[in-house]
């Protein structure tokens, strides 16, 4: 059965229903899910994706419903402040968010939730990691994402898309691919005068449907803005982009109500100082804000995107000491103990920042942990330096001790985000391995 249309507030209430319902009596389910950094392109990939699928699903759907879930505890909503920044100018709260607590506890997860009673679309990245992707990955029948493909995504994925494809934000490619069965869901949604309002105090029928969409659409152009800096970014900015944000800024001035205080620049500023309100967090929670690890060669690594240069971090470290460490040290302190909470072997932080003079710029530390890790930090070193631009961070050398290295660069070729320092890493990490099995 088709979900009826209804605003974005009303589908995550059904959605959470309707999950809860297939765990307690095995259901079939579809999941909808977004990276592990749970950042908000992927906390809007999955909920745009998931509602108008969900409305407007294939032929030979695998459940009545596509179920967004956001790849994070609830409790870490609050570590992401450019979520709640969105959530007004969608109509929906926290509380509404469908995250990994809704799912059953993983060392339940595998009986509570059969795997054959579910499907997988994976949305801003294609390998699904962890426990989840141990137990799930093999039904994973979808996907649309904008990095490295990783060939884990099975070729032929039936109804389902198998988009892979370089954009600035995955959004774009989620916005460009339905939209032609939002305008038609949209449309029908209008002539058939079946919509109620659902407690909106606007009456009209057509009027419901394009607020219902303009509030959508706010959740979805937040991220494409955000990632692409409104397009001032080129070396992320593609057409996929500049398409999706056409349209929906379209369906945006659709809607009276919103349109009449709706300015693109107004609305990046929001949503970029609320994103950047870090200072309240403490440093653990600043280091795993937006992190993602991955496992490659036997060995494990972990990388942190921060928004706040290295400076900020190291004065936090410094003020959160109990004991008399300069700031360089507190911080080195912490990042270890938050790298040996995750028995990495690989750790790496990157900075964005605006230096002096409004120059926008990257810094990156790398630290490894054994004689292993080593070796790759020190290839990946060599073989990255020219691509990525890498400088001596302030002076600074190398610190090798115990089996251990470690360093810090100023990255100058700002366009290398995470999307390419870690497959640079991995490839470092894939090498050695190689390596060493030929020994």
């Amino acid at each position: 059965m088709v979900v009826p249309r209804t605003s974005l507030r009303g589908f995550l209430t059904h959605a959470k229903d309707a999950l809860r319902a297939a765990i307690d009596s095995s259901q079939k389910i579809t999941l909808v899910i977004g990276n592990e950094s749970a950042d908000l392109d992927s906390m809007s990939c999955s909920i745009l994706y998931a509602y108008i699928r969900s409305m407007s699903p294939p032929k030979n759907a695998f459940s009545s419903i596509y179920v967004p879930i956001t790849n994070l505890p609830a409790a870490d909503i609050q570590l992401r402040p450019e979520y709640i920044a969105v959530f007004k100018h969608a109509n929906i709260e926290s509380k509404h968010l469908i995250t990994l607590d809704d799912l059953p506890a993983l060392s339940d997860i595998e009986s509570e939730l059969d795997p054959t009673n579910t499907k997988w679309i994976l949305v801003d990245h294609n390998a699904l990691q962890g426990q989840l992707g141990k137990i799930y990955s093999k039904r994973v029948t979808g996907v649309i994402d904008h990095h490295d493909d990783e060939g884990k995504v099975p070729k032929d994925t039936g109804d389902e898309p198998r988009i892979i494809e370089q954009s600035g934000s995955c959004t774009s490619l989620i916005a460009n691919y339905l939209r032609s069965s939002w305008d038609v869901l949209s449309e029908s949604a209008i002539s058939s005068g079946a919509v109620h309002a659902q407690g909106d105090s606007l009456s009209d029928n057509e009027a419901v449907v394009k607020r219902w969409d303009a509030e959508v659409a706010q959740l979805g152009l937040a991220s494409i803005i955000i990632d692409t800096a409104r397009f001032h970014d080129k070396n992320k900015t593609t057409e996929h982009d500049r398409k999706a944000v056409e349209y929906l800024e379209a369906k945006i001035m659709l809607c009276p109500q919103l349109a009449a205080d709706f300015d693109r620049e107004s609305f990046y500023k929001e949503i970029t100082a609320a994103k950047r309100d870090i200072g309240r967090l403490e440093l653990r929670d600043i280091l795993r804000k937006d992190y993602k690890q991955w496992d490659e060669g036997g060995q494990k690594l972990g990388i942190s995107s921060i928004v706040k240069p290295m400076e900020f971090l190291q004065k936090k470290a410094g003020e959160e000491a109990a004991n008399e460490s300069t700031d360089g040290d507190a911080l080195m302190e912490a990042v270890e103990r938050f790298a040996k909470e995750r028995d990495l072997d690989i750790y790496s932080i990157m900075t964005t920042a605006t230096f002096s003079g409004g120059e926008f710029g990257r810094e990156l530390l790398l630290w490894a942990f054994n004689e292993g890790a080593v070796a790759v930090a020190k290839a990946f070193a060599t073989n990255s330096r020219d691509e990525l631009g890498l400088e001596d961070w302030q002076g600074s050398s190398d610190i090798a001790e115990e089996g251990q290295w470690r360093k810090v660069w100023r990255q100058r070729h700002v366009q290398h985000s995470r999307k390419r320092v870690a497959p640079l890493l991995r490839e470092a990490m894939a090498e050695h391995a190689a390596q060493d099995s030929k020994l």
